[in-house]
């Protein structure tokens, strides 16, 4: 394949990848003697210029020693001696400190030895013995005159020192010539990537020029030939080929344009179909919404009137005739009274449960710390015989029907009191937290719990895990619960995760005006 027949994105590589490789080669060397000159910078002004100070600071040491033994040799003061013991401790510090400075430089290293045994010398065969003989002979003005052995001793010591310094002072010229090459050439690399980003940039432009922006300019002319309604127009194109591809792409779409319109007047009368279907599932969504309502009307009213009769007129029998008649017969009448009763429940449940969302007050500003309180104060008596203890920490403020969100508390605690093990006191403990921007409020529970399985059905109306006789209640509880969170806009579900007890969790969105607010403390009834 020769260059000419390369597609665009192939060309653009290869100028690339070129580029890439020069940059690369910049980078690696910028970086080796980027590195070089910052390890020459370092051992200049943090090592060799610090020791080369060390070494004036040395002289000046060994020059107090003398002049503080002498003196001792003059006065025989104690006192004058401290001079020269703090002069041997920095000293010793300075020599250690520059011993650390200049590691990894053996001749400055032996250097640093040479004066730490030089002025050892000069301790041991001047400075001390004069010290002692003053002790020994007292104050003699002879002693403290300096002598040709102390000389040359002494001048063997600054020596070292000398020759430490100077040699501290070349290492350091040579270094700072390394770091003036090093920055030179870093100077150069830039200036050199620099020269290579600005002709690949012109190779780019003249490429994309020729290969780009002409041909897909012709291109577009032809496209506005069949824009302007020339659908018999063929497209074609020269370029890379990306774009006589595209071309072609254009074309067939064109060829399919006449073909497609005969699709959407099909879809149109398709779509008007529709609309008339929904328009008509509309109105029977209506009548069905009447329809419902009516029932709720029967329901609550004309089923409800001969029902209490039924119950009234059996309990009556009940009354009036319990113990007259067999056995059976009291067992019957009792059957009859207790379906009777369930039906009015079961009516009245069903009531509540097709009411929500229906008959609306309009959503407020509702605390649910409150919401808590009023719902507990239901089952005082309950919670006075069981012992039931209830928390709540932190409840927020929310958007909605107080009412409702009593109920659903009221369902959620009373559920909790009902389900209870025995010989345990209730504990009921009601929570919050802001999670992915909605509050979570849990209700959990000590009592018997509900087993995984049964998570999902025990939201079902009238769905039942229990026997009537061994806990009482129509089952429809928990579908309330659920209409009522659903219509709020949260959703409810129960943590199977949570094994001691009950935990159901339940969301409610967070009020616009109120994104994040703080939470109260614990509280407890």
């Amino acid at each position: 394949m020769t260059p000419s027949s390369w597609s665009l994105w192939r060309r653009i590589t290869a100028l690339c990848a070129v580029v890439a490789g020069l940059l690369g080669v910049i980078a690696i060397t910028a970086t080796a003697t980027a590195a070089a000159n910052r390890s020459d910078t370092t051992q200049v002004m943090d090592r060799l210029t610090p020791a080369q100070a060390n070494a004036e600071r040395l002289y000046s040491q060994l020059l107090r020693q003398q002049s503080s033994a002498r003196t001792f040799a003059l006065t025989g003061k104690d006192s004058d001696l401290d001079g020269y013991r703090d002069a041997q401790a920095q000293e010793r510090q300075i020599l250690a400190e520059t011993e650390r400075l200049v590691a990894g430089e053996p001749a400055l290293v032996t250097a640093v030895h040479d004066i730490a045994t030089a002025t050892a010398t000069y301790r041991g065969q001047i400075t001390e013995p004069l010290i002692a003989r003053t002790r020994a002979e007292g104050v003699t003005p002879d002693l403290a005159a300096p002598t040709e052995q102390s000389r040359a001793v002494y001048n063997a010591a600054a020596g070292r020192i000398a020759a430490l310094s100077q040699q501290l002072a070349t290492r350091r010229d040579e270094v700072a010539r390394q770091v003036r090459e090093t920055s030179t050439l870093l100077i150069l690399l830039l200036v050199f990537a620099a020269v290579v980003v600005v002709v690949a940039g012109v190779a780019l432009a003249l490429l994309l020029r020729r290969l780009v922006t002409r041909p897909v300019t012709d291109l577009a002319a032809e496209v506005r030939r069949v824009a302007g309604g020339d659908y018999e127009y063929a497209i074609g194109s020269s370029g890379p080929p990306e774009l006589t591809a595209l071309a072609g792409d254009v074309d067939a779409m064109r060829r399919r344009i006449n073909a497609d319109l005969n699709d959407v007047q099909e879809a149109r009368r398709l779509v008007e179909e529709a609309n008339q279907m929904l328009e008509q599932q509309a109105a029977e969504l209506t009548r069905s919404n009447r329809d419902l309502e009516q029932f709720a009307y029967v329901a609550s009213h004309d089923l409800q009137e001969p029902l209490r009769k039924v119950a009234s007129f059996c309990q009556l029998l009940q009354r009036r005739y319990s113990g007259q008649l067999d056995e059976r017969a009291d067992q019957y009448i009792g059957f009859a009274v207790d379906g009777a009763q369930r039906m009015q429940r079961l009516i009245n449940d069903l009531l509540a449960f097709s009411r929500i969302g229906r008959l609306t007050s309009g959503f407020k500003t509702v605390d649910l710390n409150k919401v808590v309180v009023d719902a507990a104060a239901q089952f005082d008596a309950q919670r006075e015989v069981t012992k039931t203890e209830i928390i709540f920490t932190g409840l927020p403020v929310v958007r909605g029907e107080e009412p409702l969100l009593g109920a659903l508390f009221s369902n959620l605690i009373g559920n909790a009191i009902k389900f209870r093990r025995p010989d345990v006191p209730p504990r009921i403990v009601v929570g919050s937290r802001l999670a992915d921007g909605e509050y979570e409020i849990s209700v959990e529970d000590n009592g018997i719990g509900i087993e995984p399985e049964f998570a999902d059905k025990v939201f079902v109306i009238f769905q039942r895990l229990h026997a009537k006789e061994t806990y009482p209640g129509t089952g429809i509880g928990l579908a309330i619960a659920k209409k009522i969170v659903e219509y709020h806009g949260g959703r409810i579900w129960i943590d199977p995760a949570h094994r001691d007890g009950t935990l159901i969790r339940f969301t409610l969105p967070v009020p616009v005006a109120d994104p994040a607010p703080a939470l109260p403390e614990e509280s407890a009834l």
